[in-house]
């Protein structure tokens, strides 16, 4: 039983324990790149330009009249 233990960690049973090593650390590396990335392009959403003219009009920085045709402009964009 020794000798097997012996060729296990002494033969070329270090090499399946470097591949074990190294497929941890690259899926672990792989997991972060991807949750990052997907982080980066669904953390902000874009606004139409709809909700832009609502929230302007909201504020009070455009009249109803400008409201009105700016409204109109959009859609038959």
């Amino acid at each position: 039983m020794a000798h097997n233990f012996a060729n296990w960690y002494f033969g070329w049973g270090w090499f399946i324990w470097l591949g074990f090593i190294f497929l941890m650390f690259s899926s672990v590396g792989n997991w972060g790149y991807t949750y990052r990335a997907h982080q980066k392009y669904q953390g902000h959403p874009r606004k139409e330009a709809r909700d832009i003219l609502n929230e302007r009009y909201a504020r009070g920085e455009i009249t109803r009249e400008q409201y009105s045709q700016l409204k109109t402009d959009i859609a038959s964009a």
